[in-house]
């Protein structure tokens, strides 16, 4: 039962997906008792050092430039900016802080230079700090790692096969290829997808295969419920129904036992009795904060009630692995090489994507 296995198939995964719910639940908390604390769970808040603008076309993302919502963008905010969000958010009980930047890729630079800064800042603030910047290179995954990075998130989003139905400026093997580049370094991997964006349950197996085969499996899988956001092209999906939420995570529980399981996007649309059967089911970490990047998020206030009720304490720093050291930038061995690598541009249309691209041109006129 706690055995670490990367040789999951997709008939498995469905198998115990699709488990009759009360024997599910037992089977995920047994496992998750065996790997972790039950009653703690890590506070991670997320902040967008750089908002809306970004190049893709991901079908679910109001950042997107092409599509007409309602997110104002802004520039990347400054190092002092960032720490003090950073001393808020750890006041407030989080103990990692994850920025978030609209970004398809990093590219050498004063901005990559800028975020190094407040990778470094955060750190040296006793917190652990992720970030979250398109597709980076190996020489760019060891500058983070030196500045003192302690996780780097890309999801998959889904599986392999419904990609193509979600993103087209960008294929799945990009998130592969840089999942590797942050693999060679000593930074650990968050990688995770979303429910709810028209997917069948073959497709969520299919992306807990490729995220359960990864060897070493990520230390941190998110699972996200689609928030729809009018403007995208996936705003009129249907909320993702707490019962799947539930699966989802007591399923990710099983096949990836030592992985934290991030109940990400979509709380707000759960109740507190929904969110205690995810944690029941194995999900050992959240994100506090009113927002997740662009999106609604619970209150920290309302999250510590809960903690408070359901006797669930916050996850200390560096309780997994241990603190990295930042490197100063005068110091640092690793340059920036000005790299350009060809990531790939898979070059289809998605019907719904090019839809809303071009209601978001008429929007934008008038």
């Amino acid at each position: 039962m706690s055995e670490i296995r990367h040789n999951w198939t997709q008939e498995e995964i469905l198998e115990i997906y699709n488990k009759p719910l009360m024997e599910l639940l037992y089977e995920a908390a047994t496992i998750h008792r065996l790997h972790h604390d039950p009653n703690t769970v890590q506070v991670s808040t997320l902040l967008s050092i750089k908002t809306g603008g970004c190049p893709e076309d991901c079908g679910y993302c109001p950042q997107a430039a092409r599509y007409h919502t309602d997110i104002e963008g802004n520039d990347l905010m400054t190092v002092p900016h960032v720490k003090a969000q950073a001393l808020r958010a750890k006041a407030a009980g989080s103990s990692r802080v994850c920025m978030g930047a609209a970004w398809r890729n990093v590219k050498d630079g004063p901005e990559f230079d800028q975020v190094l800064e407040m990778v470094r800042t955060i750190n040296k603030l006793e917190m652990e700090v992720c970030c979250t910047l398109g597709m980076i290179t190996e020489n760019q995954a060891q500058r983070l790692a030196e500045a003192g990075l302690y996780a780097y998130n890309h999801n998959l989003d889904t599986s392999e096969e419904y990609y193509k139905e979600v993103i087209s400026t960008r294929g799945f093997e990009d998130r592969l290829e840089t999942i590797d580049n942050v693999r060679k370094t000593n930074v650990t991997v968050c990688s995770g997808g979303i429910i709810g964006m028209g997917e069948k349950v073959e497709d969520r197996a299919g992306m807990l295969v490729a995220l359960s085969t990864l060897s070493p499996q990520p230390e941190s899988v998110p699972i996200n419920a689609l928030v729809a956001v009018e403007g995208t092209p996936m705003a009129e999906e249907k909320p993702v129904e707490i019962w799947d939420m539930i699966r989802m995570v007591a399923t990710t529980r099983i096949v990836m036992p030592q992985t934290q399981v991030r109940l990400s996007a979509g709380r707000t649309q759960m109740s507190r009795e929904g969110q205690a059967m995810c944690f029941f089911a194995g999900a050992n970490s959240i994100f506090a904060g009113d927002k997740l990047l662009t999106t609604p998020n619970p209150d920290v206030n309302e999250d510590m009630e809960m903690f408070k009720m359901l006797g669930l304490n916050a996850q200390k720093p560096f309780v997994k692995k241990a603190q990295p050291e930042s490197v100063d930038a005068e110091k640092s061995q690793y340059k920036p090489l000005g790299e350009k690598p060809k990531w790939t541009r898979p070059g289809h249309s998605i019907e719904r994507n090019e839809l809303a691209k071009e209601q978001g041109k008429t929007a934008k006129i008038v």
